[in-house]
């Protein structure tokens, strides 16, 4: 599901954290070529994040979660040099939204943090998930767990947090690398996936849509 314009506008050696592959012959191989089938072939994003007929719908969006993990560490990974304790201290998405980390161990409670700390911890923190095999099995028949979507949604609601700053604090840097189409369709494609499944409250949604750049709903 990779763009080939992300891969040639940005360098992989920035890429954030190691991506996580999909093992060939798996059903989730085949279905992340399915996907990536559909968007190299240019079709409408709204189409190409449907679910296709036959197929599971935690196994679809187990593929996308990856995906879009994968691809916004490659976006966060070419501003991040940028993206400083001093250009950021806190981390947020313009004046009017500032996102606190939380998690079950080291922030209890929900802390005011830096970009780059709270992007550290985020990313720390998905790896973490998508690489338990009790969330994200990666053989072919095992049950996902019934919180599977639960957490989902959690993954993706603070992946999109950093979209929300990467667009408000850093698109400088995204233009000057002749790179704003690409992003803005990662992001399309992203928004469209989870408004298919209702995966992100529309209300947390509000900080990008009324930018002309990514959407206009």
């Amino acid at each position: 599901m990779s763009n080939p314009f992300l891969k040639q506008v940005f360098n992989k050696d920035k890429t954030f954290r190691p991506k996580r592959k999909f093992q060939p012959g798996t059903q989730r191989f085949e279905l992340h070529k399915k996907a990536q089938a559909s968007l190299n072939a240019g079709l409408d994003l709204k189409l190409a994040v449907q679910l296709p007929p036959g197929e599971e719908l935690s196994d679809w969006v187990a593929v996308h979660v990856v995906d879009f993990f994968n691809r916004i560490n490659l976006i966060y990974g070419t501003i991040g040099d940028e993206c400083t304790e001093q250009s950021c201290p806190v981390m947020s998405g313009g004046p009017k939204y500032e996102y606190r980390w939380q998690d079950e161990h080291q922030f209890r409670k929900p802390t005011a943090l830096s970009a780059p700390r709270y992007m550290d911890l985020l990313m720390d923190w998905i790896e973490v998930q998508i690489n338990n095999e009790e969330l994200f099995p990666s053989h072919v028949g095992t049950p996902f767990p019934r919180n599977f979507l639960q957490v989902v949604k959690k993954i993706l609601s603070r992946l999109f947090r950093v979209f929300v700053h990467v667009y408000i604090h850093h698109f400088d840097r995204i233009a000057q690398m002749g790179s704003e189409a690409h992003v803005n369709t990662c992001y399309k494609h992203f928004y469209y996936f989870v408004k298919e499944f209702g995966l992100i409250d529309t209300k947390e949604l509000e900080p990008l849509v009324s930018r002309a750049g990514p959407h206009r709903e």
